[in-house]
């Protein structure tokens, strides 16, 4: 049952002497008096019907009502205050929180937010990344942005983009490569999934059979292109996630060939009312990867 008049002014007496244990120093920072502080507390206390403080020759010590009571208070407390705080401008500043499969985030999301920012820039972007593992509910998420088919129990899914695996190396090992049979000598890196480079050989016309003389298995691409970049090995990943370096000319695409495993797609919880923040986000999103 929600009280009609909540005594907001006696909660924050209550709240600031039980976090110094004394009436005196909650006093000094609401800058009031201490006979004050100890009224409203003595308010509160008779409107509960409980006691929160036993009062000691030196300070307080609270009442198990009393630390029943104080972490509630603490925490709404915090929440009303961070709610103003995004206050800017007469606008109020939304948070959004994102996880995106690490390749995504780095080779396609991060260059681009900055238009994001600019034209939303009421909007406190929460990113954190994954290996394309990740509990949506769990972790507070809005929107996670995941590598795969699309179908993830109770998850409302919107296709982003495809990208395909091809071979990707420096170009010392790519001068090395001159048919796909070559990259059987060679170090191949992958990731936990088994089906990929047999998948890719068979696309390049070696039986899908075909078996690596020797392999390191990552469970990133980032990782795995971080290795390929090191010259360690030969990655089997999206080129379109890695333009920037094969622009640079750090790494080299020997081969054609690629194969699709799936597609990176921007989801929800159903159960995730959107948000204008929320909204925002994909619009801007889906724009931004129609216009390529």
């Amino acid at each position: 049952m929600i009280r009609p008049h909540l005594p907001l002014n006696a909660l924050r007496a209550f709240e600031a002497s039980a976090r110094h244990l004394s009436f005196t120093r909650a006093a000094i920072e609401l800058c009031v008096t201490q006979a004050a502080v100890s009224h409203q507390v003595k308010s509160l206390e008779a409107q509960l019907n409980v006691t929160l403080f036993k009062r000691l020759p030196r300070g307080l010590m609270l009442t198990s009502e009393g630390e029943t009571l104080l972490p509630v208070l603490c925490e709404c407390f915090d929440r009303i205050a961070e709610t103003l705080g995004r206050f800017e401008g007469g606008h109020y500043r939304e948070m959004l929180s994102v996880g995106a499969v690490g390749t995504f985030a780095v080779g396609w999301l991060l260059p681009r937010l900055e238009d994001f920012q600019a034209r939303h820039p009421f909007i406190d972007l929460r990113l954190s990344t994954h290996n394309n593992r990740v509990d949506v509910a769990a972790e507070g998420l809005d929107y996670a942005i995941r590598f795969g088919s699309g179908a993830w129990h109770g998850t409302d899914a919107i296709q982003l983009l495809e990208a395909p695996l091809s071979v990707l190396c420096v170009p010392e090992l790519a001068r090395q490569l001159h048919s796909p049979a070559d990259l059987l000598g060679q170090t191949l890196l992958r990731s936990y999934r088994t089906d990929e480079w047999p998948e890719w050989f068979s696309a390049a016309g070696l039986p899908a059979s075909t078996l690596p003389s020797r392999s390191i298995v990552f469970d990133s691409s980032l990782g795995m292109m971080e290795a390929a970049q090191q010259g360690i090995g030969i990655a089997l990943a999206p080129p379109l996630m890695f333009a920037r370096q094969l622009h640079a000319g750090s790494i080299v695409q020997p081969f054609a060939v690629g194969i699709t495993t799936g597609s990176y797609w921007l989801t929800r919880l159903q159960s995730r009312t959107q948000s204008p923040a929320m909204l925002a986000f994909k619009e801007w999103l889906l724009g931004t990867v129609e216009e390529g």
